[in-house]
């Protein structure tokens, strides 16, 4: 797990969400700002041991859409996750926040790390169309609050203000 000891416990989103803002100005690329992004929610958010962006793509199959493994922070991930297939397949077809507790109570969690214990899936939906998933993992159950959904949300929609999708 990545520490930082100047992370407090307790974000400041909106200081966040504005600081989301002066790191992506002047640059509207998805990857460039995707990559800025899951290193700040990762630097800067105490208590994770994962957070990037697992972006829509075709499936292999070729039918229907995956996500694909995009910028993130932490240890090596799952490359390609399926539409519907656990948190992240999930909130890909609900186009919802889902905020897991407990990840081994999740049917059909995918461990991709087996320090992971809790999970927040952001959506990233711009202009009705669903560019991908923004995953954020704990190695601490029961991690993340409504204030932190909150506060995520806002910080993925300031990112998504930011860059051309």
């Amino acid at each position: 797990m990545h520490i930082n000891p100047e992370r407090s416990t307790r974000p400041d989103y909106d200081l966040l969400v504005r600081q989301v803002a002066s790191v992506l100005e002047g640059e509207r690329d998805l990857i460039a700002n995707a990559s800025q992004f899951s290193a700040l929610v990762y630097d800067t958010i105490a208590d994770l041991n994962w957070a990037g962006f697992y972006l829509t793509v075709p499936s292999k199959k070729g039918e229907g859409q995956d996500l694909l493994v995009g910028p993130f922070q932490g240890k090596p991930a799952c490359a390609r996750i399926p539409f519907g297939r656990g948190v992240c397949g999930t909130t890909a077809v609900e186009r919802k926040t889902i905020v897991v507790p407990d990840v081994h109570a999740f049917p059909g969690h995918i461990a991709c790390d087996s320090a992971s214990a809790s999970e927040i899936v952001i959506p990233l939906v711009k202009n009705d169309k669903l560019i991908g998933v923004f995953d954020i993992d704990s190695p601490t159950p029961d991690r993340f609050s409504e204030e932190d959904k909150a506060g995520l949300e806002a910080m993925v929609q300031a990112f998504l203000d930011g860059t051309d999708c």
